[in-house]
């Protein structure tokens, strides 16, 4: 870990306990939550934008809820500014829908087809771009531990009883934060201490191990609608 990184880590996890430490952090970080916000208007945030509110909210927010297990805390940071940004314009169209609708109310069959459309097709590439950029993140984060997309097609498990197996090796490490931050600091799956700990047969967590390594990056560094979706691959034997 570079000495900047293991600085605001460390500045993070103070901020954590520390509500003036919290304060000092945010206004230190204020460029940067203004890039973010600017990402998302597509311009600079004005001081009195509701989005950089929201945006520094958001900043705290991540504070609050960082782990070293989620990877660089500014990464998870501007994940959770953009997700709130999400939310909060979400929001502001729903409101915009229901005084249109209030006010055009002869018109209102047609209009709900029009605003259910528009609605749906917003949702729908925002899900796509999100889940776009993850993969991006997540193959790029790959190959630091030797591992490509196509290493993890050609290597998922085929059959049910080998998935239940890999199921468990992905629980037994989800409840045991140190397997997960040995895994990232050696950037090796630790195949013996999922074995053992997990009741599985070693080999078949062998055969699997570029598999493993991307379920189990998945898990420590927020790619949460890829989790979501590895999360469904996985349930039905175990606790996920």
């Amino acid at each position: 870990m570079d000495p900047d990184t293991h600085q605001i880590i460390t500045q993070v996890y103070q901020a954590k306990e520390d509500n003036a430490a919290a304060d000092e952090l945010i206004a230190a970080y204020m460029p940067f939550i203004r890039s973010e916000t600017a990402k998302f208007l597509n311009r600079p945030p004005d001081q009195s934008d509701d989005e950089l509110s929201i945006a520094m909210f958001a900043f705290y927010e991540a504070i609050r809820t960082y782990s070293r297990l989620r990877g660089a805390f500014l990464k998870f940071a501007a994940m959770k500014i953009k997700n709130r940004l999400i939310d909060y314009y979400r929001k502001e169209k729903r409101n915009r829908i229901q005084v249109s609708l209030d006010e055009e109310s002869e018109e209102r069959p047609d209009l709900i087809d029009t605003i259910r459309d528009e609605h749906d097709s917003f949702e729908e590439n925002e899900a796509r771009e999100a889940t776009k950029q993850e993969i991006a993140e997540l193959s790029a984060q790959m190959v630091d531990f030797g591992v490509s997309m196509q290493d993890i097609a050609d290597n998922s498990p085929k059959q049910k009883r080998t998935l239940e197996c890999c199921q468990r090796a992905v629980n037994y490490a989800r409840r045991n934060p140190e397997i997960l931050e040995d895994f990232l600091r050696t950037k090796r799956v630790p195949i013996a201490k999922l074995a053992e700990g997990a009741d599985v047969e070693r080999k078949t967590l062998e055969r699997h191990r570029r598999y493993l390594v991307a379920v189990l990056l998945i898990c420590t560094n927020g790619y949460e609608i890829l989790r979501g979706h590895i999360m469904q691959v996985l349930k039905g034997g175990g606790d996920v």
